[in-house]
């Protein structure tokens, strides 16, 4: 299979991105495991974490590609996006769409998934290669802004990110996300150590998407 839809099918099937902004590789790399044991194998690692592109590469040699797909998070530019796949990132995620860092990607066959917020810059995004638009901030509008996007784009492909819990998250997916991307939420044991705490949560994430897609 070709690595790019390997990786978005991969992300489709659980459907969540866990969203690690980490202060150095070993709490990275405690986190990942957190969270592959509690089924979730997407990580990504934003470029808000000084040598996050280290983080990456780390990540990529501890665990295996069938235990987790590594990618790259707050991805600004296209030159960031380059260090991230040299780096081993399998899919770049920004927080805004960026034309130069979506040639780029499909350059090199990487998914990219710009945040968007409005019709016009979904549109645009999709036009330019997009293969995932992260609805961002999520927490803006909130899971019925879904249904909205969705009358006009059926054929958009959204994850949101920011505003997604264990509260909420069977309401963005039966609203029509293929994903969810989900930070502190989900990973906010790790300041005080509490990892066990990731993969408890991670497991509920798991299963309460798992019960919104059988509705």
């Amino acid at each position: 299979m070709i690595p790019k839809i390997e990786t978005l099918q991969k992300i489709a099937e659980v459907g969540i991105v866990s969203v690690v902004r980490a202060e150095n590789a070993e709490i990275a790399e405690k986190i990942a495991k957190a969270c592959i044991d509690g089924g979730i194998p997407a990580i990504e690692v934003t470029f808000t974490v000084p040598g996050a592109e280290k983080v990456i590469t780390a990540l990529k040699e501890k665990f295996t590609k069938d235990q987790l797909i590594v990618g790259a998070g707050t991805v600004l530019d296209s030159e960031t996006a380059r260090i991230a796949i040299l780096a081993g990132a399998e899919y770049v995620v920004s927080p805004s769409f960026d034309l130069e860092t979506a040639k780029l990607c499909n350059r090199y066959q990487i998914p990219y998934m710009p945040g968007c917020m409005t019709i016009t810059e979904m549109v645009k995004a999709m036009e330019a290669g997009a293969d995932i638009i992260k609805v961002f901030p999520g927490s803006a509008f909130g899971a019925s802004f879904i249904k909205a996007i969705k009358g006009p784009l059926p054929q958009a492909a959204l994850m949101p990110t920011g505003g997604v819990s264990l509260d909420n998250v069977g309401e963005w997916i039966k609203n029509g996300c293929v994903a969810v991307g989900v930070g502190g939420e989900l990973t906010g044991g790790a300041k005080i150590g509490d990892f066990q705490s990731i993969t408890d949560i991670a497991k509920q994430f798991v299963e309460k998407i798992k019960e919104a897609r059988k509705k």
